[in-house]
């Protein structure tokens, strides 16, 4: 039997409404993956569609957990950071990329902060800026259309893009340092929603996409960077990972329709599960 590989997932706690932790800690484990978790804020409930919630910043505890783990010599095949709590995080996270790298370590940088043209409430411009350094480090970057503009400081353009577009803006994120970008949320036609990936490796450019699904389903892209890197640890292709996160987040937000679901609590990732372990071959 393969040893099983381990991640770290560096994201808040969202207690109520399926996003950061509640959805890695499971997609990822069900890749077969022993998942570590790193928060960086615990929130009542996530900040989209919700009034009055609740916010602890973790800031201080980050180091001394990430210490503590040095001692005990352990080992990641990715780090995966999501949601940051503060503008101080951001060389935190750094730092600990650093002290956790090795050769086989992949580091993945979803740079959550912003959608549909919009910085979430509590980030700030400085914030939006400071993630272009940490997308420096990653090998990795998985932003959406908008969290690519505010990293490389342009203006969003809404989803509709040409292919022309698309691999303009990949080409600028990879050129951050990363060897490899997927960009979410892209519509090159009515009705359709996907998603574009680049390896500046090998060149190649490939784009999937799905049924676009009216409505704002809260939570969806940690679903796809979770399923995605779920389908990267067991040894798929940026290609083929990037087909089955898009497959299987579309799924999610189907099963979340037909079961008439009130959006800003999530998507029904959890009744899809069985089909992505099915498509990553688990035995």
């Amino acid at each position: 039997m393969k040893r099983q590989k381990r991640a770290l997932a560096i994201h808040d706690i969202s207690c109520v409404g399926r996003c950061s932790l509640t959805v890695a800690l499971p997609i990822i484990c069900a890749a077969g993956v022993d998942t570590g978790v790193l928060p960086t804020s615990i929130l009542s409930t996530h900040t989209g569609g919700f009034e009055g919630f609740t916010f602890r910043d973790l800031t201080e505890d980050l180091l001394p957990i990430a210490d503590h783990w040095k001692t005990l010599n352990l080992e990641f095949d990715a780090l995966y950071s999501g949601f940051l709590g503060s503008f101080e995080q951001i060389d935190l996270i750094a730092k600990i990329f650093d002290d956790f790298r090795t050769e086989k370590t992949l580091i993945m940088v979803d740079p959550v902060m912003a959608d549909n043209g919009q910085l979430y409430s509590i980030y700030s411009p400085e914030m939006a800026k400071g993630m272009a350094k940490l997308c420096s480090k990653a090998d990795i970057v998985v932003p959406n259309l908008t969290e690519a503009a505010f990293i490389l400081d342009e203006p969003y353009g809404g989803e509709k893009r040409t292919h022309a577009e698309v691999e303009e803006i990949l080409k600028k994120l990879v050129a951050l340092g990363p060897k490899q970008a997927v960009l979410t949320g892209i519509s090159f036609s009515e009705g359709m929603l996907g998603a574009a990936c680049y390896d500046k490796e090998s060149g190649e450019m490939s784009y999937f996409d799905g049924e676009h699904i009216e409505g704002y389903y809260h939570g969806t892209g940690d679903v796809f960077g979770s399923a995605l890197l779920g389908g990267l640890l067991v040894g798929m292709s940026l290609e083929r990972a990037t087909k089955l996160a898009v497959d299987y987040t579309n799924k999610s937000i189907v099963l979340t329709r037909e079961a008439n679901q009130e959006r800003r609590y999530g998507v029904c990732f959890e009744r899809a599960l069985p089909y992505y372990i099915k498509e990553l071959g688990i035995e």
